[in-house]
């Protein structure tokens, strides 16, 4: 792979920060408020199926996250949850958007690397752009970046609207990501480069077939291993 890339973006959920772990919490104490009706099993696919329904409204992000499990107690319930119980699903939310931001190991020392090498570094990720911001200003981590996209989706087009906003090539441009369905592949088909560095855990809408062989992309198993690369 390259090196002389004139932009590297990094995805922040999962990437910089641990975040879909708190997801995973949220689920098992909300199928917990709702065992009184259903299997956690049952509770879970009604919950993703109303999560992708309502992507297109709500978007990424932990606030259309709270109302698909107010929706989903609603449907699990025959629209006979109990008041305390949609207080708890609220208060669920909050706890969840509240949560100290946890680096991922090497993030700091990368950034610092890749920062006194002379790249300009860049954010670029899904989700609820209130909080997004609230998380990278608790992550101490904004004085490395040279700009923030928080993205509604990450297709080819949203990409290329980026790139063509740095006044680059796609070819000029390397991303990098936890997750290869968001972060890699549409920036590949773009002409760009990509280093994909999975997360253990992956919200089942991100999962994907990874392409076998690409010149323009490679795996790694943590941030730190990026200083080897570039």
């Amino acid at each position: 792979m390259k090196s002389n890339f004139k932009v590297i973006a990094f995805d922040a959920d999962d990437t910089l920060w641990v975040n879909e772990t708190f997801f995973r919490e949220t689920e098992e104490k909300f199928c917990a408020l709702l065992s009184d009706f259903s299997t956690s099993d049952e509770i879970m696919e009604v919950l993703y199926t109303t999560e992708i329904q309502n992507l297109e409204e709500y978007g990424y992000g932990t606030k259309g996250f709270v109302l698909s499990m107010i929706e989903t107690a609603l449907k699990i319930t025959g629209n006979k949850v109990p008041q305390q119980t949609l207080e708890q699903i609220i208060e669920l939310g909050k706890t969840q958007i509240n949560q100290p931001v946890e680096l991922l190991d090497g993030v700091v020392d990368t950034l610092e690397y890749l920062q006194q090498k002379g790249y300009k570094l860049i954010v670029a990720t899904k989700g609820d752009l209130l909080d997004q911001e609230r998380k990278l200003q608790k992550s101490k981590l904004e004085k490395y970046f040279h700009h923030v996209e928080v993205m509604s989706n990450k297709k080819p087009a949203d990409y290329q609207k980026l790139i063509n906003h740095l006044e680059i090539s796609p070819e000029d441009f390397l991303m990098i990501g936890n997750s290869y369905k968001s972060d890699i592949e549409p920036v590949l088909q773009l002409g760009g480069f990509g280093i994909h560095i999975p997360f253990h855990i992956t919200w089942i809408h991100e999962k994907a077939e990874e392409m076998e062989e690409h010149p323009n992309w490679i795996k790694r198993s943590n941030l730190a291993e990026i200083k080897t690369l570039l």
